[in-house]
């Protein structure tokens, strides 16, 4: 089973939210008990914005069996037909980066927007905290 991580969980855990870190840690356990943990460029590029050094986020994501795996075509296609339905509501196009992404390279995502990945990626199956 591959999982690809949104940003939030990880943000959840590497911060040590006190509200949401815990249940990050349970995500990403039960995740990577189920299997491989992925990662496209754009939650690569925002966690690793949280260390001050690229190579300690690398250290940090390898720590944790996250792979970065490389968007497409196809990924960048279907971000751009979810983000054209919804564009009059002035969303970003990253989050339908991420949920591309996993359609396309992964089993499932790991998130805590429910909302916003059930709205635009309906079939994407979601794992939440």
């Amino acid at each position: 089973m591959i999982t690809a991580l949104d940003s939030g969980p990880l943000f959840d855990l590497f911060l040590g939210d006190p509200r949401r870190g815990r249940a990050a840690v349970e995500l990403l356990r039960r995740c990577q008990a189920d299997g491989h943990l992925i990662a496209g460029p754009l939650v690569w590029a925002e966690v690793s914005a949280l260390f001050g050094r690229s190579a300690r986020a690398r250290t940090a994501l390898a720590r944790l069996g996250v792979e970065l795996t490389a968007d497409d075509t196809d990924c960048a296609s279907r971000a751009a037909d979810a983000w054209r339905r919804q564009r009059s509501h002035r969303l970003p196009v990253a989050r339908f980066l991420v949920g591309a992404h996993a359609l396309v390279r992964a089993d499932r995502l790991a998130t805590r927007d429910r909302a916003f990945y059930r709205k635009h990626f309906p079939t994407l199956r979601l794992v939440l905290p």
